[in-house]
């Protein structure tokens, strides 16, 4: 019997919940939602002396919505924080207005941690700000579905090589893009 096969036991140590949402509002906007929370199974107590956490209770209890247009830019951002381990974390969402304006789009991963990274926000709230991206354009999905494709100033579809599934070397790109199919002709497929 090998190592992986034997029976081993655990124990938690830590749990996180992510959730991300996204909604049609009736003026023609949309709001996406990131929520995040920690728990510990045993009383925590922060080591730099913030409050102490009884097991089970949040650690984190906080959140982030923008409001993005059809284009996906930010026009709103609000936050909220009902549980962190210290007080002045409490008022670290002021620092997410500065994504008005900003674009949900390439590079949003990049741009989050430059204008938020390091002291000037809350890492918590920043880290849901990046998924949220993606959380943004599967929101989309459906509405933005019989748009024409974007494409790169190559005349390339965007979405080519954007992600394993839409590998140029892929099926998906051979039915919807053939010109831009890069894997073996049918030819070579059926031999």
């Amino acid at each position: 019997m090998s190592e992986l096969n034997r029976a081993v036991t655990r124990k938690e140590l830590h749990f996180r919940k992510i959730e991300m949402r996204g909604w049609e509002r009736s003026d023609g906007l949309y709001e996406v939602e990131g929520h995040v929370t920690d728990q510990k199974p045993e009383v925590f107590t922060a080591i730099s002396g913030g409050r102490v956490v009884p097991a089970g209770e949040y650690i984190h209890d906080m959140g982030v919505k923008l409001v993005i247009n059809h284009e996906m830019q930010v026009l709103e951002v609000s936050t909220f924080t009902t549980s962190a381990p210290y007080h002045d974390c409490l008022s670290a969402g002021a620092a997410l207005q500065s994504l008005k304006g900003q674009r949900i789009a390439s590079g949003w991963s990049s741009e989050v941690r430059r204008l938020l990274g390091g002291a000037q926000c809350c890492t918590h709230l920043m880290e849901i700000l990046i998924p949220m991206g993606t959380a943004a354009f599967q929101s989309l999905t459906m509405i933005r579905q019989g748009e024409p494709d974007k494409l790169r100033a190559n005349g390339t579809p965007a979405k080519v090589d954007s992600c394993y599934a839409y590998a140029a070397n892929r099926a998906i790109v051979m039915k919807r893009w053939p010109n831009f199919y890069t894997g073996p002709k049918q030819a070579e497929l059926e031999a």
